[in-house]
């Protein structure tokens, strides 16, 4: 008999949504532009985040030293009246569920944004408040190979993907930065070919850079999951690549616009 075809079935988990008043317990610099910031406290116990690309919101209020709690309810997070922070969505970048610890990459973008703006000036006891993830997506370790493409704002859950996928995975990831001082070294027992392209002085998000790099490259025979994270004209881009030209399965290609260029607070929704 024909040996079972692999499962290959993506799984969708939901997760019930608590809020989470935590500290800043460390801050590491891990590139000019990219700095992470570990969350630890005991309102972590029973956090779980079992999805590479889980999103986690993070809540920016205008003091930092008194942030606004929200309340999860049945209809969602509820604020006080006229006290709504401004909220961005963060990948948990790894979780320490001995020590309760939480790092978070932070892009710093230098536009005074919320959430880089925080992060810019963040100090060791300072408060953070969290909710989610309130869903994971998990994928397979089944399929014969694999594809990550990303920019900044995707290098965390690449990054985690890398750091579990089994010994020997073929995977190929296509990263694009500023330039080579924004490269990162990822640990993984996968066989791992790794490509970084850098804009050198373009704007993020007015280039093409990953589209561009995976016309270039050939891909491994066998079924592929894709996974791309980055701004979103560029990730439908390189989707658009992947299945109109080199055949993927669309239901096996993850294309997550992360922001969208020239709009401050657009992000896909998770």
């Amino acid at each position: 008999m024909p040996a079972a075809a692999p499962d290959r079935t993506l799984k969708r988990l939901r997760h019930d949504i608590r809020v989470r008043q935590l500290d800043v317990a460390a801050i590491e610099d891990l590139t000019p532009k990219m700095r992470r910031i570990t969350l630890a406290g005991p309102d972590l116990e029973g956090f779980d985040s079992p999805g590479h690309a889980d999103h986690i919101k993070m809540f920016f209020s205008p003091d930092p030293d008194n942030p606004i709690l929200p309340e999860a309810g049945p209809q969602g997070l509820a604020f006080p009246e006229g006290q709504r922070p401004q909220m961005r969505d963060y990948t948990p970048r790894a979780f320490d569920a001995q020590r309760l610890r939480l790092d978070i990459d932070f892009v710093l973008h230098g536009d005074e944004g919320p959430a880089s703006a925080w992060a810019s000036q963040a100090r060791i006891g300072q408060k953070a408040v969290i909710a989610g993830p309130r869903g994971s997506l998990i994928v397979p370790m089944t399929f014969d190979w694999y594809l990550l493409a990303g920019d900044e704002t995707g290098l965390p859950a690449i990054a985690r993907r890398l750091e579990e996928l089994p010994s020997g995975a073929p995977v190929i990831a296509v990263l694009e930065v500023a330039d080579a001082a924004e490269e990162q070294v990822f640990e993984t027992q996968a066989d791992l070919a790794l490509h970084w392209v850098h804009r050198n002085g373009a704007a993020p998000g007015t280039t093409r850079l990953i589209s561009q790099k995976l016309t270039e490259l050939e891909f491994p025979k066998g079924d592929a999951y894709a996974f791309i994270a980055s701004e979103a004209n560029a990730s439908r881009a390189a989707k658009a690549h992947l299945v109109d030209s080199r055949e993927f399965n669309p239901e096996w290609v993850k294309a997550a616009g992360y922001w969208l260029h020239g709009v401050a607070d657009a992000q896909e929704p998770h």
